[in-house]
């Protein structure tokens, strides 16, 4: 049994759909009721409900498997808690194989988000249980949040400089990853990043969302205030936003790049590039 956390964001829905496919069980934690039919559906042979934050829920959770597959709620600033408290249940319940879902660079002091993953692989390092960290870039799947202003208004919004260059990846690739160094005994004590080709400015962005849609798509520049704003209106907590702005504002100054080729290795073919991915994505919105 292999336990995935933070089950029902898009990182947990498609690493418990990558481990159905290659016949693994998986225990999702979820964190409310409401999710847990999604998770089912997605071919969890067991669906759990607790907080994170709660050290009964995490040791219930431990309980009885062989595996965890850590996530980590996105922009939490207890990450680190979280993490020493999960690893040190893990070792307790004599788990053979930790897997922690960190990040691209997180050396990078300037992003609080991934210098908090970095506190936890240090941790992750000192526990001696068998671990390894997947390291993935930037998801191509980010760009969807503003599919509806892409496609019905032609603007790609962005809240950085139109030459900010930056690595991706497909989180199904991403995924695909992990039920492999999950279900497979040689990537014990590895740390991987997760890259896919390409390192795109935001210009050829654009112009590759133009080509594949075959209509003409513009940036539009967002002032990171404005951003803040429409986050802090739309429910988004002060500290996400502020650790949000400072990564946009990184990604601006130094851009954010990345190599394929431990990827490729992984999963044994090139990965998926944005043009790739888009072709994708349009293809099932299609058949839909």
């Amino acid at each position: 049994m292999i336990l995935v956390t933070g089950a029902a964001g898009k990182t947990g829905r498609a690493v418990t759909r990558a481990l159905q496919l290659r016949g693994a069980s998986v225990r999702a934690l979820v964190h409310h009721q409401s999710q847990v039919a999604t998770l089912k559906t997605l071919g969890a042979s067991e669906v759990i409900i607790g907080d994170f934050l709660k050290p009964e829920d995490l040791k219930k959770a431990v309980e009885g498997v062989h595996a965890v597959y850590y996530i980590c709620p996105n922009v939490n600033p207890s990450e680190v808690e979280i993490g020493r408290q999960l690893i040190a249940l893990a070792k307790a319940a004599r788990v053979t194989h930790f897997v922690y879902h960190s990040v691209l660079h997180p050396q990078i002091e300037a992003m609080p988000h991934h210098w908090n993953k970095m506190r936890v692989e240090e941790e992750l390092f000192a526990s001696g249980l068998p671990f390894t960290i997947l390291q993935p870039a930037a998801y191509m799947q980010n760009i969807l949040g503003g599919w509806s202003s892409i496609v019905r208004d032609g603007v790609y919004p962005i809240p950085y400089a139109p030459q900010t260059r930056l690595t991706m990846v497909d989180l199904e690739e991403a995924a695909e990853a992990a039920a492999l160094v999950l279900t497979q005994p040689e990537h014990i004590n590895a740390t991987y990043e997760l890259a896919a080709p390409g390192f795109l400015s935001q210009v050829e962005v654009a112009h590759t969302l133009s080509q594949v849609l075959g209509k003409n798509i513009a940036i539009q520049v967002i002032p990171r205030t404005i951003w803040a704003e429409n986050a802090l209106a739309s429910g988004m907590d002060a500290y996400a936003v502020e650790t949000l702005i400072k990564m946009f504002e990184y990604y601006e100054r130094y851009h954010f790049s990345g190599n394929p080729q431990v990827l490729s290795w992984l999963l044994k073919r090139n990965p998926a590039t944005f043009a790739d991915f888009l072709r994708k994505h349009l293809g099932r919105a299609q058949s839909n």
